[in-house]
């Protein structure tokens, strides 16, 4: 069909969004329509750039799933305007994800659609829990069944079969019918001594598990109080479960970290959270854009022929480092138009990205924060330098204000891009706060808090959220918002890593 785009059918994985294929991962980047259920974790959602359409067609708090039919229209629709289509299914579209329904609609409708495997949470949850569910020693095969059947529809579960294999069995979406399933592998002839295990929410931070037998499972996950998303494992590889268990042993496992920081700058901290067991949730509440205003452009174009005037340049972000430069080159000029320069970089993060340019970094404070970084300029600097801040329209005054108690230096603080504030993904913000599982929230500026007061408005209870921030500034902003607060020793990745396991 001429025009008409097309759908690609994506698994998910079971929440964790390091067990997202790396196709999937690109397509999140290419699509231009993502249509999701509720068993998309958390993770995966926050990593979805924010100009990408989202439909959600799951059951979610206060709105029932969407029927199949309606979103067998949805796919078709999408794609029928041209666009490219992600249905991100969790886990994998194939097992019991009713991936075939979708495909069947497509080829009724001649629409083009790719299937992208996922990673099972069959498979992907007991690993989590330290369960393999083929052990050499114990057994060689696994059988994968569906614990959900059609509504109105009788239980259609072959457990004699089942049993007579002697292998793992591994049921999903059977919390519901968790008694049923263990009643009828009993009839079948499977002893109740056989080991058997509940895993909720497994590869997340609220992953729990409950190990029983067969004969009190089902009475041990209600005294336990287990809910939906679980996997049920039965065999006698579960008893390895306590022995094998890795993940809930690291540092920061349990803890589910809110980061606001603005979208592609999260230099490495939110890979290096989940290396040490944390959840991670990208919620950006600002974004750094370039400046767009003409009458402003113009200004830089001018400040850019007088370079030569300054002698340091300072930078206080990285993007300001990336945007500086990218100015440059659009105006014809290169390195060489800075040759007689020193530079200033407010921390390790922005001296990075001058080293990218071939560029160390003349002054970095001890300390990075703007307070520090005017401080070293104003002690550092000899009478009659005249400094340029290429920096972002909402820098604070905290560093001019160390500058100027020099009255031997001058300036000219330039705003080369500007912050602006997000919306976009107001609801969502609002679903993962209320639901109580955030224990930490990191900001990396008195702007990324302000943006994360306006997203979820007044009347949310501010006490409950426990902040993590970078600089003073930062803090008082989310204090007087009524947070508790906790500060980073420095604006690296590192410090901030240490605050939260501080925390702990």
């Amino acid at each position: 069909m001429a025009g008409t785009g097309k759908v690609w059918l994506v698994g998910a994985g079971p929440g964790s969004v390091d067990l997202l294929t790396v196709k999937a991962r690109r397509l999140l980047e290419e699509g231009d329509c993502i249509v999701y259920d509720r068993l998309v974790g958390e993770e995966v959602l926050g990593v979805i750039p924010l100009d990408k359409e989202l439909i959600a067609v799951g059951k979610f708090a206060g709105r029932h799933a969407t029927p199949q039919d309606e979103i067998n229209r949805i796919l078709i629709r999408e794609a029928k305007c041209g666009k490219k289509v992600v249905r991100l299914k969790g886990g994998d579209p194939f097992l019991f994800g009713r991936g075939g329904e979708e495909a069947e609609a497509l080829c009724r409708e001649g629409i083009a659609f790719e299937v992208v495997p996922g990673i099972s949470s069959s498979l992907a949850v007991p690993a989590y829990n330290g369960i393999p569910v083929t052990h050499r020693d114990y057994v060689s095969d696994v059988h994968i069944v569906t614990g959900h059947h059609r509504a109105g529809a009788c239980q259609t579960i072959p457990y004699e079969a089942l049993v007579r294999t002697g292998g793992t069995l591994v049921f999903l979406m059977g919390v519901g019918a968790l008694e049923e399933i263990m009643d009828g592998l009993r009839h079948a002839g499977m002893d109740e001594e056989t080991p058997a295990a509940i895993l909720q929410q497994g590869t997340t931070s609220r992953q729990r598990r409950v190990i029983a037998t067969v004969g009190t499972l089902a009475f041990r996950a209600r005294e336990q109080r287990v809910k939906a998303p679980a996997t049920i494992v039965v065999g006698e590889v579960c008893r390895l479960a306590d022995e094998f268990a890795w993940y809930t042993k690291l540092p920061l496992f349990g803890e589910k970290i809110l980061v606001t920081r603005p979208e592609g700058r999260d230099q490495g901290l939110s890979d290096r959270l989940r290396e040490l067991g944390a959840e991670v949730l990208l919620m950006p509440t600002v974004r750094t854009v370039p400046v767009r205003d003409p009458v402003r452009l113009k200004a830089i174009e001018e400040e850019l022929g007088r370079l030569l005037q300054y002698q340091v340049l300072v930078f206080t972000s990285p993007y300001g480092v990336e945007r500086f430069f990218a100015i440059l080159m659009e105006s014809g000029r290169d390195m060489r138009a800075l040759s007689h320069m020193r530079f200033a970089a407010i921390g390790q993060g922005t001296a990075e990205e001058l080293k990218k340019r071939g560029i160390h970094a003349d002054y970095v404070p001890a300390h990075y924060d703007g307070e520090s970084l005017g401080k070293l300029l104003a002690g550092s600097l000899s009478d009659g330098t005249r400094i340029l801040l290429a920096r972002s329209s909402m820098g604070g005054a905290e560093i001019l204000a160390e500058i100027e108690k020099n009255p031997g230096l001058a300036y000219r603080d330039l705003a080369v891009y500007d912050t602006e504030f997000t919306g976009e993904r107001k609801d969502m913000l609002g679903a993962f706060m209320e639901s109580g599982a955030v224990t930490g929230v990191i900001f990396t500026s008195g702007s990324t808090v302000e943006g994360f007061c306006r997203m979820l408005g007044e009347e949310f209870p501010y006490e409950t959220v426990r902040a993590v921030c970078i600089g003073e500034k930062t803090r008082r902003a989310a204090a007087g918002a009524g947070m508790q607060t906790a500060v980073a020793a420095n604006a690296t990745a590192e410090a901030l890593v240490a605050c939260v396991m501080g925390k702990r």
